[in-house]
């Protein structure tokens, strides 16, 4: 077994350094480009836009005429008897008529109460509506794939130090094994120096096995096979300039859910109307092109074959007087639902400030974060540098040199996730204010 470990960390270079010569850097350019095309739930919002974008079509709106055709036939066959007025009794066995008939109909509602016209325009504000739920599931996809994505990136910073660091300890473990074979010390710094290795060796595996299980979850997010080797841009950049008034302002006037409510408020606002529209009479045209034509064989018969061709034309109208008070139960609910309508915007809107306002302090506390573990990270690794000058001229112990590499290690850890901890926190600011997408990542 302590052979195997003494191995261990060969074995895992080996393998890190087959795995990054396979591996593709995945830009977060080409990620972006990836989930707007391939993602499942973008893919879905989007035909649902394409429904409602159909139902506001002017096809769908009530304005058009409707054109309808006919034709029937029919065959009657009769015996019949009859009295001449010189009193002659006449006789027919089997007469046969047949009857012919084809129409063209045509119906058009020139005045219905306004009800289609403001139909009409709630299926404009649904499809409106629809490209705002596009763009509200866009966005939610992107901060989750940057949530992923940048997890990748920080597992792929760790897993580089924990290399380093494993570098070092095996070092450490050639100058414990010189130093004892001269007799400079005894056998414990050498196990000491091995016990360590084997630690790091293990956090490496971890490290890179967290690291494999990120990639599986953002090519899942990206719908591609889950299988797919890449690197993630361990780059990061922040946005300049950014002031919490400014990102107040924009959430008022650019956060989705605010646009979406205010399209619910005016779709509640037409159907009102559509409602109101019962208490106004219906208007319709109805034009017809017809031929029809009657042939009898019967010698009973004046006329034996009948055709005639012609239009017709006609106006209506319908005046619902009273119609048992579905009109106005109707209307009163549609008033009723408007004014939900205006409360739960009230109530985004209040959930909208939170919500900027936390991510604003989030945001700014991340930040100080990340300034206080940079500067950690600096004496960290200065402690470190002269810990291991020192430890080279034999004036501290092995205890001592890992205490300060532990130190600097975790100094690097920490520094590597607070800079993520930021962007992700300026990241989900940016999405309250609406500007998510207006931004370069």
């Amino acid at each position: 077994m302590r052979s195997f470990f003494n191995k261990l960390p060969f074995i895992l270079l080996f393998v890190c350094s087959l795995a990054h010569a396979q591996e593709k850097v995945l830009t977060k350019e080409e990620a972006i480009a990836m989930v707007l095309e391939n993602n499942l739930d973008i893919q879905v919002a989007r035909n649902t836009k394409k429904i409602d974008e159909n139902n506001a079509d002017i096809l769908n709106s009530g304005y058009l005429p409707t054109v309808s055709g006919n034709a029937s036939g029919s065959i009657d066959k009769q015996n019949s008897e009859g009295i001449l007025a010189n009193g002659d009794v006449r006789s027919a066995e089997g007469a046969e008529t047949r009857r012919y008939s084809a129409a063209v109909n045509v119906n058009y509602t020139l005045f219905d109460g306004l009800g289609r016209y403001y139909n009409y325009k709630s299926f404009q504000e649904r499809s409106e509506q629809s490209e705002l739920e596009v763009r509200q599931t866009i966005e939610t996809t992107i901060l989750q794939l940057f949530t992923v994505y940048y997890e990748a990136a920080r597992l792929t910073e760790n897993t580089n130090t924990l290399e380093q660091a494993l570098e070092i300890s095996k070092d450490r473990l050639k100058r414990a094994q010189y130093q004892f074979e001269f007799g400079q010390n005894t056998g414990l710094d050498v196990l000491n120096a091995e016990v360590d290795i084997n630690t790091d060796s293990i956090n490496l595996l971890n490290s890179r096995q967290q690291l494999r299980n990120t990639m599986r979850d953002l090519n899942l997010i990206l719908n591609r096979e889950l299988s797919a080797q890449f690197e993630a841009d361990t780059t990061v950049n922040f946005v300049p300039g950014l002031q919490m008034e400014g990102m107040y302002n924009e959430a008022q006037m650019n956060n989705v859910r605010l646009q979406i409510a205010e399209k619910n408020i005016n779709m509640g606002r037409y159907d009102i109307k559509v409602a109101r529209s019962g208490y106004l009479p219906t208007i319709g045209l109805t034009g017809t092109y017809g031929w029809n034509e009657s042939n009898n064989n019967s010698p009973l018969a004046f006329v034996l074959q009948n055709t005639s061709t012609g239009v017709t034309g006609a106006i209506n109208l319908t005046w619902n007087l009273f119609d048992g008070g579905t009109t106005i139960t109707g209307i009163k609910n549609a008033k009723i639902a408007y004014k939900n309508q205006e409360i739960a915007k009230r109530q985004i809107q209040l959930e909208v400030e939170r919500d900027i306002r936390n991510a604003w302090d989030s945001y700014t506390n991340a930040l100080y974060v990340l300034e206080v573990q940079e500067k950690n990270l600096q004496t960290n690794q200065n402690n470190f540098t002269r810990t291991d000058e020192r430890y080279k001229l034999g004036q501290v112990t092995s205890i001592e040199f890992r205490q300060a590499q532990l130190n600097l290690l975790n100094a690097e850890l920490a520094k590597s996730q607070a800079k993520y901890n930021a962007k992700l926190a300026e990241l989900q600011m940016l999405q309250v204010s609406g500007q998510l997408l207006n931004v370069e990542f």
